[in-house]
């Protein structure tokens, strides 16, 4: 006998007829305001309740000196997010913005103040954005080490599309400031 598709089922795709692809995505979370770890914590939880979005890994948490920060800030907490997902990179965008506000980011309009939470998109799959609500591969991510580190922990033989191995990248910025805190660990829901 062969089963025959239910009639009053309907799948998605098949409305539009597009397909969405999973893509890799990087994200990078910073935080040194507040209860840095919560923060960080509840933004891959937040991730990992996201429709369509998987997370797959999760890297070990740096303390970082403040970079380009006004005077005063205190050292952050990073960490880097590998997800797959089938969202659009503007809707990724658009939930790494609410994710921050549920976490009190504050957006006074002072370049690199200290913030709660940051949820930066650095890579979508091979996305390239260069608008003012969206920028792929981010454009500073090449010469951060807070960035390139955690994200070399993860995936060692990556690359950022553009810019080259993350290892070749990683050797080129000054890493003074970015201490690896093996007491402090994240973990994927």
């Amino acid at each position: 006998m062969t089963e025959t598709p239910n009639p009053n089922i309907i799948d998605a795709d098949t409305l539009t007829g597009e397909m969405r692809p999973i893509r890799r995505a990087v994200l990078s979370l910073g935080s040194n305001l507040g209860e840095r770890m919560a923060s960080l914590q509840g933004a891959i939880n937040a991730l990992a309740d996201t429709p369509d979005v998987w997370v797959t890994g999760v890297s070990p948490v740096y303390e970082t000196e403040p970079v380009d920060s006004p005077a005063g800030a205190k050292s952050y907490l990073n960490a880097v997010v590998l997800i797959d997902t089938t969202l659009a990179a503007s809707r990724l965008m658009d939930r790494a913005l609410a994710i921050e506000d549920a976490f009190g980011r504050e957006r006074d309009g002072e370049p690199n103040a200290p913030r709660t939470l940051d949820v930066d998109l650095i890579v979508v799959g091979d996305r390239r954005a260069n608008d003012d609500s969206l920028r792929l591969p981010h454009p500073r991510a090449q010469e951060r080490a807070f960035v390139l580190q955690p994200w070399f922990d993860l995936e060692p033989d990556a690359s950022l599309p553009g810019n080259g191995l993350i290892a070749d990248l990683l050797e080129k910025t000054d890493r003074s400031g970015v201490t690896r805190r093996d007491d402090l660990s994240l973990e994927i829901q």
